[in-house]
């Protein structure tokens, strides 16, 4: 995604730069991320704007305050940003695993059912599979490409058969796979 520099970019496409920066491909603005997804916010901003997008600490600081899905998380001291959850880089969030909640849902598509009921849910290029503590929002993700369907995922029984849950910074449930025997509707 490129932003002509005569305008300044909105808070979506600075959202989805941030997003495929600092979950996907860091090298795109020549930024270093550390083990656990964080980078310097200074050298971020000098870099985006580099690039060409019309950025500064507090057109960053509203990216993340308004981003819907409260994708983005600044270090307590201000200094450094990282995605949530989301990522394909090899990183470690450094997250403490959590019993989750009963049940978890999951958004997809229709036609994703007959090979999800066969393998499960798979993180695919990612590094977890998410889940939503509501079925509404699954249902929102599921309805990006096509007819969405949530997933109810049996959460409390996979955490008692010994599989890991953390939960990110912006409250998605993540695991590493769900086993078809865990999945509902």
């Amino acid at each position: 995604m490129t932003v002509p520099s005569d305008r300044s970019p909105s808070m979506k496409e600075l959202g989805k730069l941030l997003s495929h920066v600092l979950r996907h491909a860091p090298e795109r603005l020549g930024i270093a991320i550390d083990e656990h997804g964080w980078t310097p916010v200074e050298p971020l901003i000098a870099q985006a704007r580099k690039a060409g997008f019309k950025i500064d600490r507090s057109v960053l600081e509203r990216v993340v305050a308004e981003n819907d899905k409260q994708r983005f998380t600044l270090s307590a001291d201000g200094l450094r940003i990282r995605a949530a959850q989301g990522h394909s880089i090899a990183i470690d969030l450094a997250l403490e695993p959590s019993e989750p909640p009963d049940v978890l849902f999951q958004g997809t598509e229709r036609h994703n059912l007959d090979e999800i009921f066969a393998k499960g849910l798979v993180a695919g290029s990612r590094r977890h599979v998410h889940l939503s503590l509501h079925q509404e929002t699954a249902i929102r993700v599921g309805g990006r490409h096509g007819t969405p369907v949530a997933l109810r995922i049996a959460a409390r029984r996979m955490h008692a058969d010994g599989i890991a849950f953390w939960q990110a910074d912006n409250g998605v449930w993540l695991t590493i796979y769900v086993p078809p025997e865990y999945l509902s509707f």
